[in-house]
Parts: structure tokens; C-alpha cells; sequence
């Protein structure tokens, strides 16, 4: 039977956004991260990372510097009692300089290739899954997949670019608060 998922964005959504960083010793779970990824999973919900990581296609690092990336966040967690279901990454981006990732791919949000992707691996159910991310292509993403969307607005969004399905179901100012909405919202279903 499928099960619903949370989908977090990681940078400005899970940990404090430090561009194009793959130091492990400079993650950091932003405040309110370890309350809501509990609360979310207490509440049966898979936790999956979905993340744009086109410093791969731009040549800043190699796709194996993700490696430490996704075990130090998933550690930071698993210390606080949450476990990750899933890990995706997309390592491309159109205007980049390393060939093997420099393409328009269906996996790069706004795409909804890796929700779709991680609902085939993990056996979950879209219409009953949310996503959280600090950007409106997060929320596009989420939306296309057939999830519902909540924003973080931690001053990662600085565009606001409107359009369809970029509208968020909610808003909040830190993981915490999103979980708080999410939890309250499904308990009206």
C-alpha cells in the first residue's frame, strides 16, 4: 500500500544555505528542522530529499562530493531520532560547463522528475504527500507531482516569479511551523 512522503528541498529548507557547499563540517540543520522532520515522520509521513545541486553541471565540485553531503545530513538526523527514506539530487543544469550535465533534464525542479522517481522506489502516494521548499519552483514542482506545497520562507525565494502551480497551500517561517500547518490541515481531511 502506498504511503504519503514529505519532500524537502535541502538548501534554506532542511539546512542553513551555504552556496555550492559540500564541507560537511559547514551543514548545519536550520532551527526548527529537527521538530518538524519529527513531528512528520511521527505522523507516518516517508522523508525524501529532493535537491538542485548544479554546482556539479557548473564545475564547481564532482557529483561524488554529494556523497558526504547526503551522510552528513541524514546522520544529523538519525542523532535526533528522524530517519531519511530517500535521497535524490539532480546534477544538471543547462547553462553549465561540465558536458555530462549540461542538459534540460526532467529532474531539475521545477521538473518533477525525482518526485517522480522516489514514488516509484518508495512505493508513496503523490496525492497524499506534501512538499517543503524555500523557492517557488519547489512548490511548482510539488504541484505538478500532484503533492500539496508548503514555503518556507526563509528568504531563500528572491524572485517571486508567479505562474501556474507556484502558489503554496502554506506558508511558514521555518520547517517546524510547516509541519505544525501540514499536521493541522490533514487532520481536517
Amino acid at each position: 500500500m502506498s504511503v504519503p512522503a514529505i519532500f524537502l528541498d535541502k538548501d534554506g529548507t532542511l539546512i542553513v544555505d551555504v552556496p555550492y557547499n559540500v564541507d560537511p563540517a559547514k551543514i548545519r540543520l536550520l532551527p526548527g528542522a529537527v521538530a518538524g522532520t519529527r513531528a512528520l515522520h511521527d505522523a507516518g509521513y516517508r522523508l525524501v530529499v529532493v535537491t538542485n545541486q548544479s554546482g556539479v553541471a557548473r564545475g564547481y565540485f564532482p557529483l561524488s562530493a554529494l556523497v558526504a553531503v547526503e551522510a552528513t545530513v541524514r546522520d544529523l538526523l538519525a542523532a535526533a531520532g528522524v530517519p531519511l527514506a530517500g535521497w535524490y539530487s539532480c546534477p544538471h543544469h543547462p547553462g553549465g560547463s561540465v558536458p555530462a550535465y549540461t542538459t534540460d533534464c526532467d529532474c531539475r525542479k521545477p521538473a518533477l522528475g525525482m518526485l517522480l522517481h522516489a514514488a516509484h522506489d518508495l512505493d508513496l502516494d503523490l496525492t497524499r504527500s506534501w512538499i517543503i521548499g524555500d523557492i517557488l519552483n519547489d512548490i511548482e514542482a510539488g504541484h505538478r507531482a500532484g503533492c500539496r506545497a508548503a514555503l518556507v520562507d526563509t528568504g531563500g525565494e528572491t524572485e517571486w516569479l508567479p505562474g501556474p502551480g507556484r502558489i503554496p497551500d502554506l506558508t511558514a517561517p521555518d520547517l517546524a511551523a510547516a509541519a505544525r500547518g501540514i499536521l493541522g490541515q490533514c487532520g481536517e481531511d
